[in-house]
C-alpha cells in the first residue's frame, strides 16, 4: 500500500528538526604543526573533518624573551619561510574552519613574570598574528581567529591577565575579535590554566583526557564523568573531550573509535556545554583516520 504523503507542516517540522540537529552537532578540533609528514594546512582544512585547526606552538615567550614559533619542518619562521601559510590560513577560514595559534606546549621556555609582561606578550601576539600590524609577521598578513593557551609549565601567574589583554585588544582595536581556547589537563582544577579559565573569557576549553590516568576514560565511567562534570562547571563557552588520535600519540588515554562512538560520546553529547572532540594531532590522525571514524558521531 502506498504511503501517505507528508503535509507541508510535517515536512517543515522534519526539516526544522534536521536543521536544529545540525546546528547542535559537535565539531572536531585538531592540533597541527608539530610533526614532519603530516598533511599540509590547506589539505587539513579541505578534508572537511575539522571545525578548528590549532597551529602549534609559539614555544618561547615572556620573561623578556623574543617569542619564537616552531612548526617543525613545515617551514622556518626565522628566515621568513612561514609567511606562505597566509594563503592556507585564508583558505581554511573561507571554508569555515577557525584557525588558532597555540602558545606553550609540553616543551619550551615560557612564562609570565608580571602584568606588564602579560601586556607585552599580548601586544606581540596581536601585532604579529592577530588584527594588529608588524613588519615581521611570521605567518604573513593572514589574521588568525584566536589564541590557544596550552600552558604546561612556566608558573601559574598572570595567564588571566594575558587573556584579558587579548580579549580587550580584540574589542577595542577593531577587527573580528579574538577567540580564546585552553587545553588544560583533566585533573580539576588545572594547575596552570585554571585562573585564566575562571575569567569567563574562554570560548573553548579542550580538556586533555589523556596522560592523566585518574580522570581519563580508562579510569572508569564514574571517574571520567566526575571529571567531565567538573569541567562543565567552568565559566567557558564549550567543553571538548581531548583525546590522542592513535595509541602512539600519547602515553595513555587512547580510546578506540568504536568504543568512543558507542560508549563514551553518548554520555556527554547531551551536556549543555558539549562542543565536540579535540585530537592530538593531525600527524597521528593521518595515520589512523580517527577523525573520519568518529565525525558522524561527534
Amino acid at each position: 500500500m502506498a504511503g501517505r504523503a507528508l503535509t507541508p507542516f510535517q515536512l517543515m517540522a522534519i526539516l526544522l528538526a534536521a536543521f536544529l540537529a545540525t546546528c547542535h552537532a559537535g565539531g572536531i578540533a585538531v592540533y597541527w604543526g608539530q610533526n614532519d609528514g603530516e598533511a599540509s594546512l590547506s589539505d587539513t582544512c579541505a578534508s572537511g573533518n575539522y571545525k578548528f585547526v590549532i597551529l602549534a606552538f609559539v614555544y618561547k615567550f615572556g620573561k623578556g624573551q623574543t617569542p619564537q614559533l616552531d612548526l617543525a619542518s613545515h617551514c622556518d619562521p626565522s628566515s621568513g619561510g612561514c609567511t606562505g601559510l597566509s594563503e592556507d590560513i585564508r583558505s581554511c577560514q573561507r571554508s569555515g574552519v577557525k584557525v588558532l595559534l597555540s602558545i606553550g606546549g609540553g616543551d619550551g621556555s615560557y612564562g609570565l613574570t608580571s602584568e606588564g609582561d602579560a601586556r607585552d606578550v599580548a601586544a606581540y601576539l596581536w601585532n604579529n598574528y592577530l588584527g594588529g600590524t608588524s613588519s615581521s609577521r611570521p605567518l604573513g598578513d593572514a589574521v588568525l581567529d584566536g589564541i590557544d593557551f596550552d600552558i604546561e609549565l612556566g608558573g601559574a601567574k598572570y595567564w588571566d591577565s594575558l587573556a584579558r589583554d587579548l580579549k580587550n585588544m580584540g574589542k577595542n582595536l577593531g577587527g573580528k575579535g579574538v577567540l580564546l581556547s585552553a587545553a588544560p589537563q583533566c585533573p580539576f582544577p588545572d594547575e596552570w590554566d585554571g585562573n585564566a579559565i575562571n575569567t569567563g573569557l574562554f570560548d573553548f576549553v579542550w580538556v586533555q583526557f589523556y596522560n592523566n590516568p585518574p580522570c581519563q576514560v580508562s579510569a572508569g565511567r564514574g571517574a571520567f564523568m566526575d571529571a567531565w562534570r567538573q569541567w562543565e562547571s567552568v565559566p567557558a563557552g564549550q567543553i571538548f573531550l581531548g583525546l590522542p588520535a592513535s595509541k602512539d600519540a600519547a602515553g595513555t588515554g587512547f580510546v578506540p573509535a568504536g568504543d568512543l562512538n558507542s560508549n563514551v560520546l553518548p554520555l556527554i553529547t547531551g551536556s549543555p556545554k558539549y562542543g565536540g572532540v579535540m585530537l592530538w594531532s593531525k600527524y597521528y590522525d593521518d595515520r589512523t583516520g580517527y577523525s573520519s571514524d568518529i565525525k558522524s558521531h561527534v
